[in-house]
């Protein structure tokens, strides 16, 4: 019998059904000699650094760095339950071999090989590998299995990925809190794209606006201009000299141009659009896609190539032919696709680009949900685009002489539409604002050297230079996948920050932990994030440094690079940050002050604990502490967890409670309530009239 592991349930149920395994058990399906069971996500994780030695439970500089000398792993807790039934499965006597269908990709692997370790499990296993969820590529798959050793590579990389995000964070984030005592979160790839955020906002602030003018000819149906002016003056000099002037025409040039169709969609570049177009966050437009590849209408979302290998022209082809019958913005439209241009074997690493599925040809469209409707039309769009004609132009552009002053035309003509027929035709069929139509330059009339215009009009008009623009979800995510680029030789394999699959959830983090917010469309840093930011060394907030990274870890994956040397860089670097950065001036250490009175240290990371109108809460968001002020215990003695039991609580571990039982002034009690890390009362002693009652409530 063959045990498939899967990542998720309904990948898993979407699999089963292929295999004829229907059969639902406890955390699994079965049939056709086949055990179908799934992850949830991470079942297993890298230990807490308390696991590891007692002195790593206390957040304090002469415990870092902490490394340690053999790594440990645990199952979380709130996943347990699905773990044990994978362990089951995995000694299950009549389980021969074991298949790993998690997602195929880095994290895929990693999920699947630490439940695999963590549960000693030494059975062989092969890897399915797909690209769609599609019935065909399924049975295509498991026709196909692939020996495990061709990805132990693949797992290297994904450890190591793991192993430094540890690291880094638990190391760099105790060290600066310390420091500055403050809890300041800091991550390998979330800080540096932080940093980003920081350094655009600082241009802004610093940008100084300067104004300028132009001067405009007006004639024969062109507007003509000047250079930049910074005088005033200067420009209604000019304007009133040439005001019902003669005009000649110097000089015209005409240059054809093309611009051929855009690529297909990686998961990036399908973000980034989505944001420009939809204001989808990245995580939506990922949860959307993800969504539509286990509904078998698209293929793998987390890719980075935005090309099909060599043979999938036929395939190309026939989608492309389903997108005309079935999505409603192509009525009407003739397309015959040139699916060469969207091939390429040598540009595909691990998935190829993100394309619709045949399933298009039967699914309900109208029982889609809007938003994922949304992602499945822009997606189908761009296969149409990307196999269109070339789009082809002809640009103009004129310089006029008028009281010897020179003024510059410009103008445009379209001479083949090509592939931007069906962008255009796209943006008209949204329901929003956003299918405008992009603001064509206008034709200029026929010119030639020599023409001349009589009595021209002027004009004078007022600008100012701009300053850089906010990033939105959109130009963030391009630049995390360019950060470091430009200081990179052009043969390194991957650039940027973090993966496609995991930019999304670094940008949900930073609004999480609330460094950065989103306001409409535009990403701003918080004053925490510009505070956080100001302190910490460029080390660790370096895109370029993180950037050399992620390219380490594609080497890793490929066998090009030893995990060993990597992680000992790693090791080196938090050692050197530790020793470099173990003591700050005194007015820095209140530079993360509040005006809030702190009650008290948070028995579980260290941080303060505040009062808000419903509890007690720690100041790191990260962590779950909070002592509720309707705690029911207290709602039974007829008391109010206050402020001075929470200090008490908080401070000592014990607080003292007395008072009125019930209405009758002889049934009075005295309570101790004792504190333990999980903000709850296991443990409280109460006396009645000299009469003495234990009690062990949970």
């Amino acid at each position: 019998m063959q045990l498939v592991i899967t990542e998720k349930p309904s990948v898993a149920k979407s699999i089963a059904e292929v295999l004829h395994a229907t059969e639902h058990k406890n955390g699994y399906l079965q049939g056709n000699g086949y055990l179908v069971s799934w992850c949830v996500g991470h079942l297993v994780e890298l230990a807490s650094a308390d696991t590891y030695r007692e002195e790593w439970k206390k957040w304090a500089y002469e415990t870092l760095p902490i490394i340690p000398d053999v790594w440990q792993y645990q199952v979380k807790e709130n996943t347990r339950k699905q773990y044990e039934i994978l362990k089951g499965l995995f000694h299950n006597p009549e389980v021969t071999e074991v298949i790993c269908a998690t997602d195929a990709g880095r994290e895929g692997e990693l999920i699947f090989r630490l439940v695999y370790e963590q549960a000693g499990c030494r059975k062989p296993f092969k890897r399915l590998w797909i690209s769609s969820m599609e019935e065909k590529a399924i049975e295509d798959g498991f026709r196909n299995l692939r020996e495990s050793r061709e990805y132990d590579d693949l797992y290297q990389s994904a450890v190591c990925r793991s192993v430094a995000d540890w690291l880094v964070g638990i190391n760099a984030t105790r060290l600066f809190t310390v420091l500055y005592r403050h809890k300041l979160t800091v991550g390998r790839v979330q800080t540096p794209t932080l940093a980003m955020l920081v350094d655009r906002e600082q241009s802004i602030t610093d940008f100084k606006k300067e104004q300028y003018f132009l001067v405009h000819l007006l004639c024969g149906g062109m507007d003509a201009v000047t250079e930049r002016i910074n005088d005033k003056n200067k420009a209604e000099q000019i304007a009133g000299a040439c005001r019902n002037g003669q005009a000649l025409v110097m000089y015209v040039s005409r240059e054809e141009k093309a611009v051929n169709p855009p690529k297909l969609y990686d998961l990036t570049t399908l973000q980034r659009e989505a944001n420009r177009l939809f204001g989808f966050t990245a995580q939506q437009t990922l949860d959307y896609t993800q969504s539509l590849y286990e509904k078998k209408l698209v293929t793998y979302p987390r890719t980075d190539s935005q090309f099909l290998t060599e043979d999938m022209g036929q395939t190309a082809g026939n989608i492309a032919g389903v997108i005309k019958k079935n999505i409603s913005f192509m009525q009407g439209i003739s397309h015959e696709p040139k699916v060469e241009k969207v091939l390429n074997s040598k540009k595909v690493s691990d998935h190829h680009a993100i394309i619709p599925t045949m399933e298009l040809a039967k699914a309900e469209l109208d029982k889609i949900p809007g938003g994922e409707m949304q992602i499945l039309s822009l997606i189908a769009q761009r296969l149409i685009c990307a196999t269109g004609e070339k789009h082809i132009y002809e640009t103009v552009k004129a310089e006029l002489s008028c009281n010897g002053i020179m003024f510059t035309a410009t103008g445009k003509s379209i001479l083949q539409n090509g592939w931007k027929t069906y962008e255009e035709q796209f943006k008209k069929s949204l329901k929003s604002g956003n299918g405008k139509a992009e603001k064509e330059e206008t034709p200029l009339p026929q010119l030639s050297e020599g023409i001349t215009f009589e009595q021209v009009e002027t004009k004078v008009s007022e600008h100012f230079t701009a300053p850089p623009k906010h990033f939105t979800e959109d130009t963030l995510l391009s630049a995390m996948e360019h950060a470091g680029s430009e200081q990179m030789n052009d043969e390194v394999e991957r650039k940027g920050l973090g993966t496609p699959a995991t930019r999304a959830a670094i940008i949900e983090k930073l609004v999480e932990k609330g460094f950065v917010e989103r306001k409409n469309k535009q990403m701003f840093p918080t004053d925490d994030g510009i505070k956080l930011i100001t302190v910490l060394p460029e080390v660790v907030k370096s895109p370029k440094l993180t950037a050399e990274w992620e390219n380490d870890l594609t080497l890793i994956a490929k066998g090009e690079k030893s995990a060993d040397t990597f992680l000992a860089g790693i090791e080196e670097l938090v050692s050197d940050l530790v020793h470099t950065y173990h003591e700050v001036e005194e007015n820095g250490k209140h530079m993360f002050g509040s005006d809030r009175e702190v009650i008290g240290k948070c028995p579980k990371c260290g941080g303060n604990v505040y009062e808000s109108k419903s509890n007690f809460y720690c100041e790191n968001r990260a962590c779950d502490f909070a002592l509720f002020k309707n705690n029911k215990y207290f709602a039974s003695m007829r008391k109010e967890l206050n402020k001075s039991i929470a200090q008490a609580l908080l401070n000592k571990g014990e607080a003292k409670v007395s008072g009125l039982y019930s209405q009758k002034k002889d049934s009075t009690f005295s309570a101790v309530i004792h504190m333990d890390a999980s903000g709850k009362y296991p443990q409280f002693s109460m006396t009645f009239d000299n009469k003495k009652q234990k009690s062990n409530q949970k």
